[in-house]
């Protein structure tokens, strides 16, 4: 006999509630929308492995601002789209719950609350199916959900999820920097216990330098524009030296992808992209002077760093 499954949110409400207030990483990624994410494939494994288990399968992604934590959450759900997975998580789904889309409307956190709610209830229902994919959710910015969290319009929804955190019925991703996790998640015992913490580490210059170069063909598409190893390692030296409040490898994304724009605004497309666009874009953000950022020194030494990580010879003209 069929054991009958009846779910208090129906398929429908449920499909409902992701439509409006998530964003589904999964569904993204099978439709090519993410460009590859490259450097994070020990952190990913590690978070499978937390994700594969029956009690603490909650993870919480730790790093400061830029390192990259949704991007990690992207390479997840581009690895289960691609089947590359355990058995346990094949189909299963990355969902990022968007706050701030359920928060509008709202009059206040019981009204929030009753969006949200539901949602919880919905998938923590369905955990225990069997022939149901699983449903990963996926909340940034995660210390602002606890009450704690002085000015937030999302805190007290920790108290929601407790629940269904302490049997065990959901599996969830948060990510925030440590210091927000110390002052607003680890002062709740109760909660800190429910997740494990992956460590994001803050990718050093041969790993930016790939990093972009995993990107370039999604942004050369987009540009109509080439630009050249030189000058992606270049970028990265700029904003290593010049934009030290900021992290890599966002801040070297950032300045490639406005270089090109740069260039493409002043030059049209086609061609390579100019040394000029990313001096210039480089000067906009630091408020340095583009003609001081020349050093024809450095740019022939990154010249043979290039040479000697690519093992190849190459030729660049300024």
């Amino acid at each position: 006999m069929t054991e009958q499954w009846h779910y208090l949110v129906t398929n429908e409400e449920l499909e409902e509630l992701f439509r409006k207030y998530c964003t589904d990483f999964t569904a993204l990624a099978k439709q090519g929308r993410f460009g590859p994410i490259s450097g994070r494939d020990t952190e990913v494994d590690e978070t499978i492995l937390i994700l594969l288990q029956k009690g603490r399968k909650n993870a919480v992604l730790l790093a400061p601002a830029g390192v990259g934590k949704t991007a990690m959450v992207v390479a997840l759900a581009q690895k289960i789209a691609d089947d590359k997975v355990p058995e346990y998580l094949r189909g299963a789904r990355v969902l990022e719950v968007d706050l701030a889309r359920m928060a509008a409307g709202t009059n206040g956190p019981a009204d929030f609350q009753e969006r949200f709610i539901p949602l919880c209830k919905g998938v923590a229902e369905r955990f225990h199916h069997p022939s149901n994919p699983r449903i990963i959710l996926f909340i940034d910015e995660i210390h602002q959900i606890m009450p704690n969290c002085t000015g937030s319009a999302y805190k007290g929804l920790s108290d929601v999820m407790k629940p269904y955190l302490t049997a065990g019925d959901m599996m969830v991703l948060g990510a925030t920097t440590l210091d927000e996790f110390r002052l607003y998640v680890a002062t709740d015992p109760a909660l800190d216990r429910r997740f494990q913490k992956v460590f994001l580490k803050v990718p050093n210059t041969v790993e930016t330098y790939n990093i972009l170069k995993a990107l370039r063909p999604g942004f050369e598409k987009h540009h109509q524009v080439k630009i050249s190893n030189v000058l992606l390692l270049l970028i990265v030296h700029l904003t290593d030296e010049h934009m030290r409040k900021r992290n890599q490898p966002d801040k070297s994304i950032i300045t490639m992808d406005s270089a090109m724009a740069h260039h493409v605004k002043e030059r049209g497309s086609g061609g390579e992209v100019s040394i000029e666009s990313i001096y210039y874009m480089v000067g906009r953000e630091t408020g340095l002077n583009k003609q001081a950022l020349h050093d024809e020194k450095k740019l022939q030494r990154i010249i043979q760093q290039v040479a000697e990580m690519e093992e190849t010879a190459i030729v660049y003209h300024v």
